[in-house]
Formats: structure tokens, sequence, C-alpha cells
């Protein structure tokens, strides 16, 4: 165990709890002290990020590969066919 280390946590309950039962946010040193942060908008945010974790958006590339996969090999088709024509 490591002493003289004191940080503040935000302990959330999953809403999901088949895999975790909560996740544990540990606090910047000056979230708190900055005026106008108030408990709940610190819960609200933590919360918010556990909701929001699963949602990401894929890439542009990830979403066309295909297209990009079927452009490439007309372009060596038309290589290929050029080069056997001269």
């Amino acid at each position: 165990m490591v002493k003289g280390i004191s940080r503040q946590v935000i302990v959330v309950h999953a809403p999901d709890q088949k895999l975790f039962e909560q996740a544990i946010f540990i606090l910047k040193d000056d979230a708190v002290g900055k005026e106008g942060v108030t408990d709940e908008m610190l819960l609200k945010a933590a919360d918010r990020l556990l909701r929001s974790s699963g949602k990401r958006k894929k890439p542009a590339f990830a979403l066309y590969g295909s297209f990009w996969a079927l452009l490439g090999a007309t372009a060596i088709g038309l290589a290929w066919l050029l080069t056997a024509l001269i």
C-alpha cells in the first residue's frame, strides 16, 4: 500500500451489471477547486462517459473499405491491361 497519497474519486454503478458492477473515476487535483464545478456536474459527466463508452463512431475509411478495395483492384486491372496492349 502506498502511504501519503490522497485522491478524490467518483464511483458510478454500471447501468448494465452483466460484466461490471461499478466504474471508478479518479478526479484531477484541481477539478473540484474550480469555480462553478459542483458535485452534481461531476456525477453527470462521469455518468455520461460511462454511458457513451460503447458508442464509438467508425472512421470514414472503415465504412467505405470495400469501395476503396474495388477501386484499387480496378486500377491494377487497368494497369495490367495497358501493359499487355503495349
